[in-house]
């Protein structure tokens, strides 16, 4: 019997073959031309790492044997993540960056003492900001923030915490209260319609600056901060103060210009560390003359500090039994 050659079958088991191998050659090409783009990437990412490592380098100065990165008018809208090769830093100074974002890694920096990102477009603080135990300066004015995180408490060595001109702010953590070390605070320009609670609750706390906000009153228990020396009220909507401001015994500064007040509370006579106040437009009830002094430098500083003018506004609206409280300056 003879054997039977099927041709047309052994030609199709070839083709078949020679396709699956063209087919796999292809594969392995087209993956060493993807792993050689990406070796190429990953090489483009590290040069493009190092050069903005080498420019922020360039950025550092040793100043009082304290390493400060300082940026100012330079477009840095996010900040690279080799910037945490150099966790020694202490002070970050950048402003009119155009920074708008505080990175996560901020955490790394432990040796921070100073965090300075004021005139920025910075919207958020991330709460990894609470891991700066050693921070004492927080300085974050003339962004667009619009809350501060509760783990803002975390920064247990912090002295100075500036919020001014965010526009936004109306509130605080309760957590806020906790920064037993925090002695300046400036939430100048933003929402507040009252001191908030954890700012009665700083036991060290000795400059508040509140102005332009949309104050009405003060709380009762304004004086729980019994170190406080300088308080700026200005441009608010107060109309009265409650009788505890009397008992603010370091108080020395009080400016309450721009506000509707009708008259000067008798309770701040109480105030013996008084040295400048400031009542300057505002609606007040009485007409009070001060005869003029034959001491020009007397006058001036009269003028200044207008302890004299409330004292005799007070002692005039004592005599009258008038209710109002405050009182407008006439030049004799």
């Amino acid at each position: 019997m003879s054997a039977v050659v099927c041709v047309g079958s052994i030609s199709n088991i070839k083709a078949l073959w020679e396709s699956r191998i063209q087919k796999h050659q292809d594969e392995l090409k087209a993956e060493r031309g993807q792993r050689g783009k990406s070796s190429v990437g990953e090489i483009s990412n590290v040069w493009e790492s190092r050069i903005q490592l080498s420019k922020l380098k360039e950025k550092v100065y040793n100043e009082d044997g304290r390493l400060i990165l300082r940026i100012e008018k330079e477009e840095w809208k996010t900040l690279p993540g080799c910037l945490v090769k150099l966790p020694q830093l202490q002070e970050w100074q950048l402003h009119r960056t155009g920074l708008t974002t505080i990175p996560t890694f901020i955490a790394n920096f432990n040796n921070l003492l100073v965090l300075d990102l004021s005139r920025n477009v910075i919207n958020k603080i991330p709460r990894e900001i609470g891991r700066l135990t050693k921070l004492r300066e927080l300085l974050l004015s003339y962004n667009r923030i619009a809350e501060v995180p509760a783990e803002i408490s975390g920064c247990e060595n912090l002295e100075r915490l500036e919020l001014a001109v965010n526009k936004d702010i109306s509130e605080l953590p309760d957590q806020l209260g906790k920064l037993t070390q925090l002695t300046h605070l400036d939430l100048n320009m933003n929402q507040f319609t009252t001191i908030p609670r954890a700012v009665l609750e700083l036991p060290a706390l000795e400059w508040l600056d509140m102005g332009s906000n949309k104050l009405k009153t003060l709380p009762e228990d304004v004086d729980k901060m019994q170190c406080l020396h300088t308080l700026w009220l200005q441009r608010n909507e107060i109309s009265d103060l409650p009788d505890s401001i009397g008992h603010l015994q370091n108080l020395s500064t009080l400016v309450l210009t721009n506000n509707r007040m009708r008259g000067i509370p008798a309770c701040l006579q109480s105030l013996r560390n008084l040295r400048f106040v400031n009542f300057r437009d505002n609606p007040l009830e009485l007409e009070v003359s001060l005869p003029p002094s034959e001491d020009e430098e007397e006058e001036e500083e009269r003028d200044l500090f207008g302890l004299q003018f409330m004292h005799a506004y007070i002692q005039e609206s004592l005599n009258s039994g008038s209710t109002g409280i405050y009182t407008r300056y006439v030049a004799v």
